[in-house]
């Protein structure tokens, strides 16, 4: 029976960021999912709630005994974990992607700082700095956040810092493969995920950021292809 494969976007993005992963992944049916304050639901409140139910919708549309592999990148990453966690049996296999930096550790201050600085700097000279960033970094131009999207930046963090701590990852029954790009800042954490996911198998992307989704979506869903052969 082929899976479903439910993508499930990073912060400053949305569904499109998985645009052309439907090709990438022959033999699965693909879903990607706008979380709350993202793509077209841009006008709604990020909460940990609304988050989960978006994933558990998506999660809903399989067909009878069909295969779920729930893949996440950057926050969501650490949605899929929650969703993984608080669900027993019913994922066959969970991708993280960019989603193993602790959000407890010194991390975490760096990100509140961000925050801050969201909620005080005009959020056009952010999308400004952030384009020139991401645009240096080879991300497509249709890729590239808008100033609207820095508005929900706060209360997702927030939901991870207070949400999504390594321990999930202790109570996640399914197979579980890590992804990480090479320069990306979230692998900090990756050898305590590891320690508490023993059997996960951890795949290093070679010159990727954080962002490997968007810069090298061919590398990125092979690994994810071969992962869902192997269940």
């Amino acid at each position: 029976m082929r899976p479903l494969v439910v993508l499930v976007h990073g912060s400053l993005s949305n569904a499109a960021e998985w645009s052309g992963y439907t090709e990438l992944l022959p033999g699965c049916d693909v879903v990607a999912v706008d979380l709350p304050g993202h793509g077209g639901r841009v006008d709604e409140v990020f909460t940990t709630r609304g988050a989960i139910r978006a994933i558990e919708r998506a999660v809903a549309q399989r067909g009878g005994g069909q295969p779920v592999v729930l893949v996440g990148h950057s926050l969501g990453g650490y949605m899929a974990s929650l969703h993984a966690a608080r669900n027993p049996g019913m994922l066959a296999g969970l991708v993280l992607i960019g989603a193993t930096g602790d959000p407890h550790s010194p991390l975490a201050a760096v990100y509140r700082g961000y925050a801050w600085l969201v909620d005080h700097v005009n959020h056009e000279r952010l999308a400004r700095v952030r384009d020139a960033v991401a645009r240096r970094l080879g991300v497509p131009a249709e890729h590239v956040p808008d100033a609207a999207s820095y508005a929900v930046l706060p209360a997702a963090w927030q939901a991870v810092i207070d949400d999504c701590p390594p321990r999930l990852m202790s109570r996640v029954d399914c197979p579980v493969l890590i992804v990480n790009g090479q320069f990306d800042q979230m692998r900090i954490s990756e050898r305590r995920y590891r320690e508490l996911a023993p059997e996960a198998r951890v795949v290093t992307v070679p010159r990727a950021t954080h962002l490997a989704p968007l810069t090298h979506p061919d590398q990125v869903a092979h690994l994810i292809q071969d992962f869902v052969r192997t269940l």
